[in-house]
């Protein structure tokens, strides 16, 4: 089954990774969404923490640089106005973001945002980067990522970890970063999650 070709082909796992099967959206769709964000050049890190377990369950990561996307190695979240090529996400506006956050802040799951500005050339090289690193397989979100942030100047010590609570505390502790918790007590239903996608991004 492939991912994000329809809001309802979401895999099982609400907060967790997906299938990493190859997609690869036709150019007239990413030439559509291209989104180049005003803010400044930055790294954001998505990280959906278990609160019954204090767990990470998945990561991605934000990239404004020329343009904004999102590297969501093997992740769910999806709906037919956004497309991907191999794990990563087109058309980042706030709108989309909004949802992104909102899809996997539950009854059972926060959502850890933390956010580092960096020169336009590291930012740059990381959505260069991400364009290549995908389909990333199922369950490999945050080593993905954590590789991806490795080859970046300043990043090196971060490390490679498979945990998404590992790589959010390393994150978090580099200089500058800004870190948001996103709560909301809304049900662990995926077609709840779904359809609040939809009425966001359609209504």
């Amino acid at each position: 089954m492939q991912r994000r070709v329809f809001l309802m082909a979401a895999p099982l796992a609400l907060a967790g990774c997906g299938d990493g099967e190859a997609v690869w959206a036709p150019d007239a769709m990413v030439e559509r969404a291209r989104y180049r964000h005003d803010g400044p050049t930055a790294l954001t890190l998505y990280t959906v923490n278990n609160l019954g377990t204090g767990n990470g369950a998945h990561s991605a990561l934000l990239i404004n640089a020329s343009e904004r996307v999102l590297f969501d190695p093997a992740g769910s979240y999806a709906h037919p106005s956004i497309p991907e090529r191999n794990d990563v996400l087109f058309g980042m506006t706030p709108q989309v973001v909004e949802s992104y956050v909102s899809y996997h802040s539950r009854e059972s799951y926060v959502t850890v945002e933390q956010e580092l500005e960096v020169a336009p050339q590291i930012a740059e090289r990381a959505y260069r980067l991400a364009l290549v690193a995908g389909p990333v397989p199922q369950a490999y979100c945050t080593r993905a990522i954590a590789k991806l942030l490795g080859e970046l100047p300043g990043f090196e010590g971060l490390g490679t970890t498979w945990f998404p609570d590992k790589l959010m505390k390393r994150f978090g502790a580099l200089p500058g970063v800004v870190t948001t918790e996103h709560n909301e007590n809304d049900s662990d239903s995926l077609r709840d999650a779904r359809r609040a996608v939809a009425r966001a991004l359609e209504g």
